[in-house]
């Protein structure tokens, strides 16, 4: 299985791919940065994600994915497009038939810390831990990304884990 967890923004997006082999060991297999900040219009930055995003899933070709949810913006007009940037995440997604997620900020890290409210820099520490990474990965939007992807393979675990019920 192969996951791609994003961390979406308008300027930047950071994602990650982690695979998950048939023992349970997680290994990762590209993280980095959609990163639109030289592009001038909202709109050509949306095309700008498009593009690059659907050139790394046909690279990749992840089967599962997990977006990390739009959860508290103080500032409206950098929510709205955000929100317009996670639209075109999803456009993505669905074109390209991949089972997506969302999780919050919170659910986040604590899927990843086990703690809710836990800060940036544990989060980070943990994913180094979890991913047997020599260095916390870099930037912090990758990172992010990486996160995410870890806390949907732990929400899929966990369902895997529930019993089913006989009809």
């Amino acid at each position: 299985m192969l996951v791609l967890g994003i961390d979406p923004g308008i300027a930047i997006t950071g994602f990650g791919l982690v695979q998950v082999n048939p023992a349970g060991d997680l290994s990762v297999i590209s993280f980095g940065v959609i990163d639109s900040t030289a592009v001038r219009t909202t709109s050509s930055r949306l095309v700008y994600l498009y593009d690059h995003l659907m050139e790394l899933i046909s690279e990749y070709q992840p089967t599962h994915s997990a977006v990390e949810r739009l959860f508290f913006q103080r500032n409206i007009k950098t929510a709205m497009q955000v929100g317009e940037a996670r639209g075109v995440i999803q456009l993505c997604l669905e074109q390209m038939h991949i089972p997506h997620a969302e999780y919050t900020p919170n659910e986040v890290k604590q899927a990843v810390t086990s703690y809710g409210n836990a800060d940036k820099s544990q989060v980070q520490e943990m994913v180094k831990v979890l991913l047997k990474l020599e260095n916390v990965p870099t930037p912090d939007d990758a990172a992010d990304a990486l996160a995410v992807a870890l806390c949907h393979i732990n929400m899929l675990n966990f369902k895997r884990s529930l019993p089913t019920e006989d009809v």
